[in-house]
């Protein structure tokens, strides 16, 4: 069977899967350029429908049906994906609206709290240990998450929700026993009847549904089933592969890239504490980056045995 928790701790690394997903979510607020014109709600009951057809349609080319029913048979298994999928879909929710709502910056800021929720979850509930040097990134990157925080109170509540709920569904993806895709795909199935539900409301609204507005339009909310599944399969297995503090500070990435589009596609102005905090956080980036490097020479050049 492929995809299989044992196979993927096997694997030397997550940090390609991490990379892959974080550039992904980092360049999406370009994609919802695409569907502004089909309200928040209604795009994430879209993104949720034509996202299990793509994940059923990759499970029947690798051949793992035999572990998604054995995931559905698993009542913990099954009962942790619903919890998990409650609470991407409140994720999906609140960034989309905030995004389309011109908040994108405090959409930045959520995924930059997120790493320092990671780190905690990491070390508190997984018993993670962190070097010296890596605390000390901790504590940079947190006088700059603070700085931000400072200056974007009113929407505070965005940012919290985000990273607090992104935080929560990577924790129970990397205790939960079921592959990256079959998980994926179960969550996908959990959300659905809820996602049909919204959708018909929208279609029989006086509006109706913005699925039938045009050819164009509804292919760009078909292209949301891609943008919502390849980077969730590869977090998830960068999630069961990696070091969950360590995780969190790759994904530094996704909010840095939406912070520079905020700056120029999006045109919001930069204000002295996100300038300020940027710098902050990318010193702490690169102190994490420096001690994992010098952990990795010494122990290439310690002799095996």
């Amino acid at each position: 069977m492929n995809d299989q928790p044992a196979a993927e701790s096997a694997q030397p690394s997550g940090l390609p899967a991490a990379l892959g997903a974080y550039l992904t979510w980092g360049i999406l607020p370009l994609y919802l350029i695409l569907v502004k014109a089909v309200p928040p709600i209604e795009f994430v009951a879209w993104r949720i429908i034509w996202t299990l057809p793509i994940c059923l349609v990759i499970v029947q080319f690798r051949r793992q049906f035999p572990d998604l029913r054995a995931a559905f048979a698993n009542r913990r298994v099954t009962l942790v994906l619903i919890a998990s999928a409650s609470l991407i879909g409140i994720n999906w929710c609140v960034y989309i609206w905030a995004i389309q709502n011109g908040n994108v910056y405090a959409a930045s800021l959520g995924y930059y709290i997120n790493p320092l929720v990671n780190v905690l979850l990491g070390t508190l509930l997984l018993k993670e240990k962190l070097s010296r040097l890596q605390w000390l990134a901790v504590g940079v990157a947190s006088v700059g998450v603070a700085a931000l925080a400072a200056g974007a109170l009113t929407t505070l509540w965005i940012s919290l929700t985000l990273a607090l709920s992104f935080g929560s569904y990577g924790l129970l993806r990397k205790q939960v026993a079921v592959g990256s895709l079959p998980g994926l795909t179960i969550e996908s199935a959990v959300l659905l009847i809820p996602a049909a539900a919204i959708a018909a409301w929208y279609a029989m609204s006086p509006a109706g549904s913005s699925f039938t507005v045009s050819i164009e339009l509804s292919l760009a909310i078909i292209l949301g089933g891609f943008f919502t599944a390849i980077p969730l399969l590869l977090f998830a297995i960068a999630a069961r592969r990696m070091n969950y503090s360590t995780l969190g500070f790759v994904q530094f990435l996704a909010p840095s890239i939406v912070f520079v589009l905020g700056l120029t596609v999006f045109e919001e102005p930069l204000l002295p504490a996100q300038a300020i905090s940027f710098a902050f956080i990318w010193c702490a980036i690169a102190l994490f980056v420096w001690d994992m490097l010098r952990g990795r020479s010494r122990a290439k050049a310690t002799p095996a045995g």
